[in-house]
């Protein structure tokens, strides 16, 4: 049986970025936090852009790492805005790798991060419910 072959998201990812020596652990392997900040700063601009103001991380669900990435392969993170609170808000977020002379790519992980919006006070503030498309 032919496995059909995975695709990144539609639309342009939130963060790209090449792992770079300096992301890995002594053994040379790319740290798990280091994919996970990636994640946390897309998924930051999501949640900032439709909160038209501050929010932070408040919870990370349902992350499992699916394939190893290395020194040099190109990662990208696409976040999409899933659903929403009253103050808060669900992002759906993907990363994939792909090697520096291929075309194709892999799904490495996802999550789903839920953001909080706060004032200045840094008290939760409302957002705007989710726009239907």
């Amino acid at each position: 049986m032919v496995q059909a072959e995975e695709q990144p998201p539609a639309g342009s990812p939130a963060v790209r970025v090449i792992a770079m020596p300096a992301d890995t652990n002594p053994y040379g392997d790319i740290f798990g936090g280091w994919l996970m900040s990636l994640m946390d700063s897309a998924a930051g601009s999501v949640a900032a852009r439709h909160s038209k103001g501050r929010a932070v991380t408040i919870a990370v669900e349902g992350m499992t790492f699916l394939r190893p990435v290395v020194v040099g392969d190109e990662v990208s993170v696409y976040a999409k805005l899933v659903s929403v609170g009253r103050t808060s808000m669900h992002i759906a977020v993907e990363a994939w790798r792909r090697t520096r002379h291929d075309d194709r790519s892999y799904r490495v992980t996802q999550a789903t991060f839920t953001f909080v919006a706060i004032g200045e006070d840094r008290q939760p503030r409302t957002v705007a419910p989710l726009a239907i498309a």
